[in-house]
């Protein structure tokens, strides 16, 4: 298994398809914002997700299983029933075999904290002071609106024919193959 939020993972493609011929590959990508801009700011310095569906559909194409983790969900920011649907819709477009979210919202620890609020304070300013007046020092910040968006988030992905019970994805992920042995045993 890998977890990755580049594109770059194609430069291993064969490396891939030749460990998922043997055995079980999968790859996990993060997916938390559909709109480029906003992406670019939340998540500088990784590709967009827009090349990250691409390099989800190419996986697929190849017979390479996906599983998409939908976090950290920022309150105020990308907490929007239009993000959460296009990221679904789109992991669906590519194949995704299973999207894993434990709610729409982030976790804040000591140190962490500063750090998200020195961001805030740079690309969204006067958005600090509503985080403060919401969740205080709390870790777990789940978004106002976590209820309407894990609704969403189930429906929509039961609907597209997604896995979204992490318990299954958790199972699925951690059910070894190995193709070879499974061959040698067919063969006797």
């Amino acid at each position: 298994m890998i977890h990755t939020k580049s594109d770059r993972i194609l430069r291993d493609l064969d490396l891939l398809e030749s460990i998922h011929r043997k055995s079980k590959c999968v790859v996990q990508f993060t997916l938390t914002t559909w709109d480029p801009a906003l992406c670019r700011t939340v998540e500088p310095n990784v590709c967009d997700t827009q090349a990250r569906l691409g390099a989800l559909q190419t996986l697929h194409a190849r017979g390479i299983p996906t599983v998409v983790w939908l976090s950290p969900v920022l309150p105020f920011i990308n907490d929007t029933a239009e993000n959460i649907s296009q990221i679904v819709a789109a992991c669906a477009q590519a194949g995704v075999y299973g999207v894993v979210c434990f709610g729409m919202g982030v976790t804040l620890r000591a140190g962490d904290r500063e750090y998200f609020y020195k961001a805030l304070d740079r690309h969204f300013p006067g958005l600090k002071q509503r985080y403060i007046r919401t969740y205080g020092l709390r870790y777990e910040l789940l978004s106002p609106h976590n209820d309407a968006l894990m609704q969403l988030f189930y429906k929509q992905c039961r609907a597209s024919g997604i896995v979204c019970d992490h318990n299954e994805v958790f199972a699925f992920l951690n059910n070894y193959t190995d193709r070879q042995e499974q061959a040698q045993i067919k063969f006797f």
